[in-house]
């Protein structure tokens, strides 16, 4: 699968800002959203090819918008790698519980999300 476009959402602007960054100096191209039910109309109208998602948002989480963009015939192909301060061995079940399909712990380095990117290029 190769990774073009990649949908960052979180609500926090300086966090999705420096994910962005990270992407985009990458040369990949970045596609932002919100909230959780941005997230969800930014996965179906742009299709990305993968989607960084902050946990805990308002109004909608990010294992909502999870359940959402996965059980969505024309988004469930969409990997979802969760980013959040929560890093525990249950938080990291409970993400792929959800649908996730990998979890990233805040604070993260630039290696690390590119990482993330290289898995999925396959």
């Amino acid at each position: 699968m190769g990774i073009n476009k990649i949908l960052v959402v979180d609500d926090s602007t300086v966090d999705r800002m420096n994910i962005q960054n990270i992407i985009s100096d990458a040369g990949y191209s970045v596609v932002a959203a919100s909230s959780g039910q941005e997230a969800i109309e930014k996965a179906k109208s742009e299709k990305p090819d993968l989607i960084f998602m902050d946990v805990v948002m308002q109004q909608m989480d990010g294992y909502q918008a999870c359940r959402e963009i996965t059980h969505d015939d024309s988004t469930k192909n969409i990997p979802i790698i969760f980013v959040t301060s929560k890093g525990q061995k249950a938080d990291r079940m409970w993400a792929e519980m959800q649908g996730g399909k990998a979890l990233i712990q805040k604070p993260y380095t630039p290696d690390q999300i590119l990482e993330q990117i290289d898995r999925f290029k396959g």
